[in-house]
This record gives C-alpha cells, sequence and structure tokens, in this order.
C-alpha cells in the first residue's frame, strides 16, 4: 500500500512539474524575438542591420485594436568587455546606450495602423497590423556611434559587444491600464539581449 502511496506521488509531481514546463515554454513563445543582427563597416564607420520578431499576445492585440497607442522600445549598447581572468571573468564597461522609441497606434476609420517614430515625428500607415509589426521589426543601416568605433583595428573590435533587445514601454500606456499591464505576463514580452555579430 505505502508503495503504491509513493508511486502515486512521483507520477503526480512529474505530471505537475511537466504542466509548468508547458506553461513556461509556452510563455517563451509568445516573447519578442532579435532574429538577427549585423555590423556591417561603410567606409570610415559601422552600420547596424537587425530583425526583430514581434508576436503580440492576444490581450495586446485586442488593446492595440480597440484605440490604445502601444509603445516598443528598441535598446542598444555597446559594450566594452576587458578580459581579467581570461573568458572567465570580464570587466564589462558600458561605452553608449541608446533607445529607438515607436509608437503603433489603430485608426478605425480609415482600417490602417499607424506607426510613428516618437523621436523624430515620422510615422508611416499600413493596411495591417502584420505590415506594421514587420517594418517596424527592421532595423536597416542604423549608423553606430563613430567616436567609439573610428579607426579600430581587429584586436580591439574583439573586444567591444553591441547587444540588442526589444520590449513594450508599459509606462507608456494609460494611466487606468498601466497597474495591470505591469503585473501581467500577458503584456511582458521583452526580448532577451542578443549580441551583434562584428563583420
Amino acid at each position: 500500500m505505502a508503495f503504491i502511496m509513493s508511486a502515486f506521488v512521483t507520477v503526480k509531481r512529474i505530471l505537475i512539474l511537466g504542466l509548468l514546463l508547458l506553461i513556461s515554454t509556452s510563455s517563451i513563445a509568445d516573447n519578442f524575438k532579435v532574429q538577427s543582427a549585423q555590423i556591417s563597416k561603410i567606409g570610415n564607420g559601422y552600420i547596424l542591420n537587425a530583425i526583430i520578431k514581434y508576436p503580440l499576445t492576444p490581450r495586446v492585440a485586442e488593446a492595440l485594436n480597440n484605440g490604445v497607442p502601444i509603445t516598443f522600445l528598441q535598446q542598444l549598447e555597446l559594450i566594452k568587455s576587458v578580459p581579467i581572468l581570461g573568458k572567465y571573468w570580464q570587466w564589462d564597461e558600458t561605452l553608449w546606450s541608446s533607445s529607438l522609441r515607436y509608437e503603433l497606434r489603430y485608426h478605425a476609420l480609415s482600417d490602417r495602423y499607424v506607426l510613428r517614430t516618437l523621436d523624430t515625428a515620422h510615422h508611416r500607415t499600413f493596411p495591417s497590423l502584420d505590415s506594421a509589426l514587420s517594418a517596424l521589426g527592421k532595423i536597416e543601416a542604423f549608423n553606430l556611434p563613430p567616436k567609439h568605433l573610428l579607426d579600430m583595428n581587429k584586436l580591439v573590435i574583439q573586444d567591444l559587444i553591441l547587444q540588442i533587445r526589444s520590449g513594450l514601454d508599459l509606462h507608456a500606456l494609460p494611466t487606468p491600464m498601466r497597474p495591470g499591464a505591469l503585473i501581467s505576463t500577458k503584456w511582458r514580452l521583452t526580448s532577451p539581449w542578443i549580441e551583434a555579430t562584428w563583420p
């Protein structure tokens, strides 16, 4: 009898663990993802090209389609990594960081999605949500800061790391929605930091 109870408890634990793993992997699948990020040398400078995938959760898509503007944040960091004990311990110093902010909203009257760059107020319209998210996810020929990259030789370039990630700016949501969004997993879609590849 004790053996049967012990086996039942073990099977129950395995089922609970499997369910937790299934839930955690399904929530990971909904996160934003930096699919690729490459740096290219152009003349004396460097540019970044990247592709980011933006799978929206049903909650975020519903808010957007009901007229709530959604702010996307693309973050970049240039880090100098100096090895202290080989690959086991590095001293990291952030040389430069930047955030690109975009607002996406749906206009029901025109049945169009409007993507606005918040730093420049430049905007573009799209007939579908997929086309707007696809355009948002393309970073093309973004100039990296020449101050830290001019006249770099290969040895120094190897010590530089350019990281990129993207997420939602939940603090830009309307005030009544903010507390619920900040604690809900359906709004936490930030991608992990991804290192861009150097030429």
